[in-house]
Order: structure tokens, then sequence, then C-alpha cells
């Protein structure tokens, strides 16, 4: 019994499995081994032309960043020092001891003197924002000292002049410290930098 004729083309199995033609061992067929060239079928070591094999830690440009893969220059959030450290510091430690720094500058030159002494030599980041603030309060602190000689040499009718020079370093304190506390090296203006 001879087989209906076939649409060019097709290569499957015979609709009828009593027809007696073997199943197809090579081709496209339906099953089979698949041929050993042609379209479609990559032989051991063989890349299609433009395909890029991906070497073990290849990232291609654009593709998902692996956790813990920075790109040249660029600083994730607390990837500077250890692991979860703020934002510009080494450690939590370095920017409590920078925000000491500027907020305790509020009560004069004590508090970035303190800070400089105790980590100044140990950080580079608590020396640079000690060494900043302490120029700042010392320059102020002399203006205050200027000011009250100048309130005590008016017999009192200047006496609101020390108050008023005090209330700049008080508030350029409070925004160093806040500049500290996002990571930021904050350079006081009207500061005449003794210490380097």
């Amino acid at each position: 019994m001879s087989e209906p004729p076939r649409p060019p083309g097709d290569y499957g199995p015979p609709s009828d499995p009593n027809s007696g033609y073997p199943p197809p061992s090579s081709g496209g067929g339906a099953y089979g081994t698949p041929p050993t060239s042609g379209a479609g079928y990559e032989q051991p070591g063989y890349q299609q032309p433009g395909y890029q094999q991906q070497q073990p830690g290849y990232q291609q440009p654009g593709a998902y960043q692996q956790p813990g893969y920075q790109q040249p220059g660029y600083q994730q959030p607390g990837a500077y020092g250890q692991p979860g450290a703020p934002v510009g510091y080494a450690n939590s430690d370095e920017k409590t001891w920078a925000q000491i720094a500027h907020f305790g500058g509020l009560v004069g030159f004590i508090g970035p003197l303190i800070a400089l002494l105790a980590k100044g030599n140990e950080s580079p980041t608590v020396k640079a924002h000690a060494t900043e603030a302490l120029n700042f309060h010392i320059t102020w602190g002399i203006a205050i000292l200027v000011s009250a000689i100048i309130a005590v040499c008016s017999f009192g009718i200047l006496f609101f002049l020390p108050l008023l020079v005090w209330i700049v370093p008080v508030v350029f304190a409070i925004i160093g410290g806040m500049k500290a506390t996002n990571g930021e090296l904050y350079r006081y203006p009207m500061s005449i930098r003794m210490i380097k």
C-alpha cells in the first residue's frame, strides 16, 4: 500500500506507522539524532558569529550588577571602609568624632580640640573635620574676646556686641555638624586657618 504524497518540505515520520518506512535516523525530523552540520546546530566549541561567551565573573555592559560589584570611580552608600559604614566615613566611630568636632564648637574650641587630639592621628577624615572646625572657633573665640574688651571699654554701652559675635560661631557650628552628618567636609567661611 503506497503512502499519499507529502507536501514539499515535510520530512517528518510517515503518517502510517505500518507503512514499512523506518524512522529517520538523520535530518531535521521530529526524532532521531541531530545532523552533524547545518543551520540551527552547534558543534562542541563552535560559537555563532556575534555571540560572546561569558567567562566566569564577566559582566556585560548594562547587565545587572552582582552584589559587591562596584564600577570604577563609583562609591555605593556605605561601601567605603567597613560594610554598612556611613557615607564618607570608614566606620561609624569616624562619623561620631567628626560630629563632635563640629557640634562641640557650640561651647568654643574645646570640642574640635578634643576630637583632633583623640582621633586626629588615627583618621585623616576626623583630622580634616577637627582642623577645619578648630581654626574657625579659634578665630571667632578671638573675635568674641575682642568684642568683650570693646564692650567693657565702652562702659557697657556696647554690652550686646559679644552676644552678636557669639551667634556667628553657633550658627556655623550647627551647619558644619549637619554637613558632617551627611558625610561632607564643611569649609567654614571667615576663618583664619592657623592649624594645618
